[in-house]
């Protein structure tokens, strides 16, 4: 049973992600940028009775989204063990049974995101993969720590080897409106990551409304951001359909405006495959197809893989199977 297509190629790896160079602070721009909300809700609500794909399309949008899961652990009880059977996973993501009747040997995840303590470990489980790591920075999640402590982190985590960073903004220059202080201090966590991409977390459940989700993924990307990224996984809203289509947006406007493409990242709360299938549904609706690529593309999840394993087993066999049998280490 083979599920790849001339039109569905799995991005496989090296990884190579673009740069974001930036652009000055616009705010007229920003004064110009309102959020619909009403109009937004309804535009999402109706994507999933809109798309359905089925039977070897699915399997194959599903490896897709394999191919673009950051696989994460970020947990304080977190031992060199569990980073090194994460990683294990993030290179074998799939049983060897199931890819070979997918005829989708070499499928990868897109990265593994670890805190700094962990990089070397990663580095260590991946060498030779491919695989890029990524660490959280900045006083994740909070992003409270004293300034110069963020700054240090990044260049820590960088000097480690880390390929990716996942920096946390602070909210409160969205709240109050302070766009210039937002725009300086992502200006400065670019300037810090290096060669390092970085990845701006915007916390999006407290940011207030949607009009300022779009107002802080525009700022941000206006200072380097190479990636905009919903959430850190760890408030009380994380990922949701109408904050996407807002990011989405912003990212379609400004590459309108200065022809760089910036990546996209959803995380917290994206557990079930289907859900899966309706992100990408909205990226290549909103962004395109370019969009549909590790990178420019993450979920940032561990527990979605382990579902859509499950999808596929039962693609290939028929039956459901248990949890169980996808352990995610």
């Amino acid at each position: 049973m083979q599920t790849q297509s001339s039109t569905d190629q799995v991005h496989l790896p090296q990884i190579v992600l673009s740069r974001n160079d930036g652009m000055p602070l616009d705010l007229a721009w920003l004064r110009n940028v309102q959020a619909n909300t009403p109009a937004i809700e309804r535009r999402v609500a109706a994507l999933p009775g809109r798309r359905s794909i089925k039977k070897d399309h699915q399997a194959a949008w599903l490896c897709r989204a394999i191919s673009c899961i950051d696989l994460t652990t970020l947990a304080g009880d977190d031992t060199a063990g569990r980073v090194r059977r994460l990683c294990a996973k993030a290179r074998q993501p799939v049983r060897a049974d199931l890819l070979a009747a997918l005829g989708m040997d070499g499928l990868t995840v897109g990265a593994v995101c670890v805190y700094h303590d962990m990089i070397g470990t990663a580095l260590d489980a991946l060498a030779d993969s491919g695989i890029p790591v990524a660490a959280v920075s900045t006083g994740f999640p909070a992003g409270l720590s004293p300034f110069p402590l963020r700054l240090a982190e990044i260049e820590a985590s960088v000097a480690a080897g880390a390929d990716e960073i996942d920096i946390v903004i602070s909210r409160r220059h969205v709240l109050t409106g302070d766009w210039q202080a937002l725009f300086d201090e992502m200006t400065a966590f670019r300037a810090a990551c290096g060669a390092a991409h970085v990845k701006a977390i915007l916390a999006t459940g407290e940011l207030g409304s949607l009009r300022n989700v779009a107002r802080a993924s525009l700022v941000c990307m206006m200072a380097g951001a190479d990636f905009i990224k919903t959430s850190t996984g760890k408030e009380p809203v994380n990922a949701t359909l109408p904050v996407t289509l807002v990011m989405l947006r912003a990212i379609r406007d400004y590459y309108s405006q200065t022809g760089i493409k910036v990546g996209y990242k959803p995380a917290g709360g994206i557990s079930r495959a289907k859900d899966a299938l309706v992100y990408l549904s909205l990226i290549k609706e909103e962004l395109g197809n370019d969009w549909l690529d590790p990178v420019l593309f993450r979920f940032g999840a561990s527990s979605l893989l382990g579902d859509i394993e499950r999808q596929l087993e039962h693609h290939v066999s028929g039956a459901y199977s248990a949890g169980w049998r996808h352990a995610m280490g």
